[in-house]
């Protein structure tokens, strides 16, 4: 196939969104934080997916959601206050239950500052169990699969043993989201907040990983956070 034809094919199956880093999505420091960067990670995700025909609103339809396994970002920098910058998503896997999703993260100038790996499943909104992506539109998933290059690492295996507790959190209603569990991204600032903000003065964070393995809903509402 003409190299022409490829970049062609490529460009089709990678969606890329503009943003900026306003005044009210930066920390103290001036960078944007990671828990609005994973937010923007999520809506470049729907809005990708809702494009090309599979997006959250289409599976709602049928009872269907998407929800987020495994999220990996790493960062050379976070863009600063009033810049813009660029965020592309692309597909690179799709097997029966799961679906491997990448991120670039490129500055006003064209730098790349930064990638993300994300792992998804789609769930049936009724037993909460993963459904089968083949099924999603006869399979048609598979079409928008990029051979672009994501050169960071995959999510790795997350375990703790004996994990010290640090601390309880009862979900509010600012954490749920439409799917009826504590969005993913106040997993990440729940987090961060654990941390000394003399920290953040001194060190920035370079890789951040979660794993999400159960759902806190409005029903099982506690939450315990250790290390």
């Amino acid at each position: 196939m003409p190299e022409q034809e490829m970049k062609k094919m490529n460009s089709d199956k990678v969606g890329t969104y503009q943003f900026v880093a306003e005044p009210f999505h930066v920390d103290f420091t001036g960078s944007l934080t990671m828990g609005v960067l994973g937010n923007h990670l999520l809506n470049c995700a729907g809005f990708h997916s809702t494009d090309r025909g599979f997006g959250i609103a289409e599976l709602n339809e049928n009872s269907y959601t998407w929800v987020l396994s495994r999220l990996a970002i790493e960062m050379d920098e976070m863009p600063h206050q009033y810049k813009k910058f660029t965020i592309s998503t692309w597909v690179e896997n799709v097997y029966r239950l799961f679906t491997d999703r990448n991120f670039e993260i490129i500055n006003e100038d064209g730098k790349t500052i930064g990638y993300a790996r994300s792992i998804w499943a789609m769930i049936d909104l009724s037993s909460r169990k993963p459904a089968d992506l083949l099924s999603l539109h006869g399979g048609k998933i598979v079409d928008y699969v990029s051979d672009k290059e994501c050169p960071i690492d995959k999510p790795g295996r997350i375990k703790l043993d004996n994990p010290e507790r640090l601390s309880d959190y009862v979900a509010k209603y600012s954490d749920i989201d439409i799917n009826g569990h504590v969005n993913s991204i106040k997993y990440i600032e729940h987090i961060l907040d654990l941390f000394p903000i003399e920290l953040f003065k001194e060190k920035r964070i370079k890789r951040f990983e979660m794993a999400y393995v159960a759902e806190v809903t409005t029903v099982t509402n506690s939450l315990s956070i250790g290390r």
